[in-house]
């Protein structure tokens, strides 16, 4: 079984090396691949319809009579073939398009089955391109739910059926000799059906309840070995490593809480003192904070931060950008320098003999915390004692990165922070090998940023608006999806909406452009200018989603507005409201799909970013948001974590269950293996 699996698609009966390069387009590479490209939903011809019950656009299943095919020519390029059938209640018509081979396949008399999208139309129910077949045929069939798969130009559903019909045979052949790779008492508490049953009744299901009980096995399948991988590395942290043991607060974190410029929320403190309790546990912290934008994470950070220098070991805090990494440096040595902590700012635009001081001074421990981008997991970064690693923003960095980081230290704690709300469930699987902290509460006296939607129409209006904001001392924000100019893609693009604006709303506005093809160098220098006032308008590309804190900061504009995902448009929101005064975001947008409607309408309803995450991920659904690049987490490809929910908890479960027993799961390195590919083994060696 697992010889064929893994057997090269083009070596099955009917593929071929054509037919193999257009299922690659569909990531269909070999046997295995075709196997679990299920489908993206079924067609119930098990209910048949009578022709006069039709209603237009349904999708139906008739059964009718023959009565006559006649070939009409329009003009020179256009062949019409119309198939007149009927039943007991009505006649119907089926039409093809430039298929004159159609004309003789049918002939008066025959009894079809035809299956397709209805068209009502003046002159009576039409189908376009339905799939017809012979009654005869139809009824001798068991089971009448079709699947429908992701196709791709020249590969057609028929042909996909026709090949996973053929290699479920072939499987189902050699089913005595297969094994199961799940665990037998797994399986068998967790009422889960075997594999190739559910490999049949998912492709083919006889019924709905088995297609129920297929698509359940595949699911649980998928969740539960991506939880098993994740609650090994949680299990392994919290029983067989060896961390720090920081002691209880001492006078310098004592000091640095008492002398807060403000008062921490609720949530703030529920934070800080769950990481501090990991902190003092010999076992290596992993926690994550999630907070939303402004919801005061880098206090908790600098908190955590203060307690390992107060315990004699060193801090690092990563960030993705540099832009941010200077942010953090700034806003940590404003609450920690006064109070004789070393602090240092390490990113890759350093060079030479100014990298090279701070290298020597983090080396022989002269500097407490480094904060930087990238620039710290290169090889010449040696830290004296590391005692505690943040990241933040982790969604933008892989697991080699967090992992190259915690290798600079022995076992240091480690705190993960997002501003990205993820929900509850997101996080149980992205971040499964985590415990998690949430910071809900926004700081008191922030004022909700106040959204609208406008049509392009009205954009002349927004600019005013915008140009009258900087008249009264604030600054703005215009963020658009593109660099350049692009033939493909309609959107206004940094570089030509900077042109325009700076001749036309703002000229004689001191103007600034940002974009994520700009050098480090340049960027920065733009980006301290508006921090610092100099620049009244910042024109940017998304390289702001997780920018600098410019209090005066008042006016957000988002050209074509459509083209993010509410959770981008969220924290892109986050920029402005920092401050005392009322603050706007405007989404300028010309979409007129309901689905645009709904998301940017969600954006003026609703301020909290982790409903908006949840509501986000019921409207786009969850995509690839296991990505290797992102999270060195495989893809799913049948779980939904929207809809999966049930399953989800019940795999999380047995997941637990599995851990805390090693026979169980060494049964299982093969599949994870085979799951998580290399980053497996990454897992297992750290």
């Amino acid at each position: 079984m697992k010889n064929l699996l893994s057997t090269n698609i083009k070596f099955l009966k009917g593929v071929g090396p054509a037919n193999a390069v257009r299922l690659s387009k569909l990531n269909i590479f070999t046997v295995g691949d075709l196997l679990t490209h299920f489908p993206r939903r079924y067609e119930d011809r098990s209910q048949i319809k009578l022709v006069g019950k039709l209603t237009d656009g349904e999708y139906a299943t008739i059964h009718t009579i023959v009565i006559n095919v006649r070939e009409l020519k329009p003009n020179r390029r256009l062949t019409i073939i119309k198939l007149s059938v009927r039943d007991e209640s009505g006649m119907a018509f089926v039409t093809w398009f430039n298929q004159s081979y159609m004309k003789n396949k049918f002939k008066p008399g025959m009894e079809l089955i035809i299956s397709g999208k209805v068209q009502k139309k003046q002159f009576g129910v039409e189908f376009n391109k339905p799939e017809v077949e012979l009654a005869a045929d139809f009824f001798q069939q068991p089971g009448h739910i079709i699947p429908v798969y992701p196709a791709t130009e020249n590969i057609s559903q028929w042909q996909l059926r026709s090949l996973i019909r053929q290699t479920l045979n072939l499987l189902t052949s050699l089913s005595e000799s297969s094994q199961d790779s799940l665990p037998r008492e797994i399986t068998a508490q967790f009422n889960i059906i075997d594999p190739i049953s559910a490999l049949n009744n998912i492709h083919f299901p006889a019924d709905h309840n088995a297609l129920a009980q297929a698509r359940r096995r595949i699911v649980f399948e998928e969740l539960y070995l991506l939880q098993c991988g994740l609650s090994y590395l949680k299990y392994r942290n919290k029983h067989e490593s060896i961390g720090i043991k920081h002691a209880p607060d001492g006078d310098l974190t004592a000091a640095i809480e008492k002398n807060l410029p403000f008062e921490l929320t609720k949530d703030q403190l529920i934070a800080v003192q769950e990481i501090k309790s990991d902190m003092e546990e010999a076992v290596p912290m992993q926690r994550l904070v999630q907070g939303d934008v402004g919801s005061g994470k880098t206090v908790v950070a600098a908190i955590a931060l203060t307690k390992t220098v107060e315990n004699g070991f060193q801090g690092a805090m990563m960030a993705p950008t540099e832009i941010l990494a200077e942010q953090h440096y700034h806003s940590l040595a404003r609450l920690l320098a006064p109070h004789g902590v070393r602090l240092s700012l390490l990113t890759g635009s350093l060079t030479g003999r100014t990298r090279e001081k701070i290298l020597f001074h983090i080396r022989e421990g002269l500097i407490d915390i480094v904060v930087g981008t990238h620039a710290l997991i290169q090889d010449d970064v040696v830290f004296k004692h590391l005692g505690l690693v943040v990241t933040d923003e982790q969604h933008r960095f892989g697991v080699r990165q967090r992992a190259c980081l915690q290798a600079k230290g022995s076992k240091p704690d480690v705190l993960v922070m997002t501003a990205t709300p993820i929900p509850r469930t997101m996080a149980l699987t992205v971040y499964g090998d985590l415990d998690v902290s949430i910071i809900r509460q926004m700081p008191p006296g922030r004022k909700p940023v106040a959204t609208y939607v406008r049509s392009s129409d009205r954009r002349e209006k927004v600019y005013r608006f915008a140009t009258d904001q900087i008249k009264a001392g604030r600054q703005v924000y215009v963020v658009c999806p593109l660099v350049e100019e692009s033939e493909k893609l309609e959107g206004k693009s940094a570089v030509t909406l900077y042109e325009e604006l700076s001749n036309s709303f703002f000229r004689g506005i001191p103007c600034g452009l940002v974009h994520g093809k700009m050098k480090s160098a340049d960027k920065e220098k733009v980006m301290t200018d508006f921090y610092h006032g100099n620049l009244k308008a910042l024109i940017s590309t998304t390289v702001i989603e997780v920018g600098v804190n410019v209090p005066n900061a008042t006016v957000m504009i988002i050209e074509n507005a459509d083209r993010f995902g509410l959770a981008q448009l969220h924290q892109l929101r986050g920029r402005v409201g920092r401050g005392e005064d009322q603050s706007y975001c405007i989404l300028l947008s010309d979409g007129r799909s309901a689905e645009t409607r709904e998301r940017l309408n969600l954006m003026v309803q609703v301020a909290d970013g982790f409903k908006l995450a949840e509501q986000d991920l019921i409207i786009r659904g969850p995509g690839q948001f296991f990505g290797t690049n992102q999270h060195g987490l495989p893809d799913l490809k049948a779980a939904n974590i929207v809809k999966d929910v049930d399953i989800l908890l019940e795999a999380r479960r047995a997941a637990e269950l599995t851990i805390k027993k090693p026979e169980l799961f060494m049964q299982l390195k093969e599949p994870l293996s085979q799951l998580y590919k290399n980053n497996f083994d990454l897992y297992m060696s750290h």
